[in-house]
């Protein structure tokens, strides 16, 4: 009888990363207990009746119907410390897989080294808390729930009130508004159920390769590394990088990120643009909305300690997947409506390429001839 080979150590001490993130993330917007209340009631109110408007606005079938008054998953109004522990079972759901099929190659992780990955992921959670509205989750649910759970939604009640506050908006609108796009993307994995292992798999690649990368990097000399760190952050500040992992990656990875990049903005510019296409009908003030949101994505106004945070942790490269993806998405509507554009949510090869999302005559040549 074989034994079975023992389950690969966990990239990093994910239990110590949520403690971490809970305690370092500042706490945000205060209010009353009845603001509080109302604030939570009026999120939990708009993320149901956003799932209608999507669905009709949209013009997608999920591979499940939706039951009469039901959602496309779990809703969650987080603080933000709940939102970084949700996102360590995120990531942790994630991860893991590759980390059992890179085990071979990786040396065993120290006790100290595990806890030096928790504090630093930890640390990055509790930044990226306070600038999260909501997020829609495909993978946390498994973790907890197994394969089959649906993903589920969660909505940073400190933050949607802070950005109401700041931007002096309707809090309805603002609230509906914010649900709008979250639920959208909770309908394209419905539409779509294969779209989440596809993501995992790809993720998976690329952090196979940059894995095996650092562990050679771990073992170059102090040189190396020092220069090597050194060039990232200069050029993250300077705005060069894709993403903060662009100075590690080589050919292959630069060009599976590309991919990953491409599918990532397809979500997002589509979200965004099915977020404001619900019109004035829906939200009155979405021209209001939407105008001052661009300004604070812009960061006008912001410090500049804060313009370099933002390209550091790859914001910037967030931003212009927006921004790419609605272009590409507006421009298939144009050419082949609303339902051909619907057909990226077919299968993965349907999906458009990099070189696609910058050329959407290619996609649509391709998909549709």
């Amino acid at each position: 009888m074989t034994t079975p080979a023992p389950a690969a150590e966990p990239l990093l001490d994910w239990t110590a990363a949520a403690q971490i993130a809970a305690r370092v993330a500042r706490p945000g917007a205060t209010a009353p207990r009845d603001e509080l209340d109302e604030l939570v009631a009026g999120l939990r109110a708009a993320a149901g009746d956003a799932v209608g408007h999507v669905l009709d606005v949209t013009g997608m079938t999920p591979a499940t119907p939706v039951p009469a008054g039901g959602g496309l998953g779990e809703v969650l109004v987080v603080d933000r410390a709940g939102w970084t522990r949700a996102n360590t079972q995120s990531m942790r759901a994630m991860t893991d897989p590759v980390m059992a099929a890179v085990a071979a190659d990786v040396p065993p992780a120290s006790a100290a080294a595990r806890l030096a990955g928790a504090a630093e992921v930890g640390g990055l959670l509790a930044l990226l808390s306070g600038r999260v509205l909501g997020q829609f989750d495909p993978y946390g649910a498994r973790a907890a729930a197994g394969p089959g759970a649906n993903g589920r939604l969660l909505l940073v009640a400190p933050n949607v009130l802070q950005v109401e506050r700041s931007l002096s908006l309707r809090p309805r609108d603002f609230r509906l508004w914010v649900c709008l796009h979250e639920q959208t993307h909770a309908l394209q994995f419905a539409t779509a159920p294969w779209l989440a292992d596809h993501l995992v798999g790809r993720v998976g690649d690329l952090m196979s390769g940059v894995t095996r990368s650092s562990v050679a990097m771990a073992r170059a000399p102090l040189r190396e590394k020092v220069a090597v760190v050194g060039r990232t952050v200069l050029r993250a500040v300077r705005g060069e990088l894709v993403t903060p992992l662009d100075g590690i990656l080589g050919p292959e990875q630069r060009a599976e990120l590309e991919e990953i990049t491409a599918v990532m903005a397809l979500l997002e510019g589509h979200a965004d643009v099915m977020m404001d296409a619900v019109g004035p009908r829906v939200v009155r003030s979405v021209r209001t909305i939407r105008a001052r949101f661009e300004k604070r994505r812009d960061g006008e106004g912001a410090p500049a300690l804060d313009v370099v945070l933002r390209r550091v942790l790859g914001m910037d490269a967030k931003l212009a997947q927006y921004r790419d993806g609605a272009a590409f998405v507006r421009a298939v509507e144009e050419r082949v409506g609303r339902d051909g554009l619907n057909a990226v949510w077919s299968e993965p090869g349907h999906l458009p390429s990099a070189r696609e999302i910058a050329d959407p005559r290619a996609w649509v040549r391709r998909v549709h001839g």
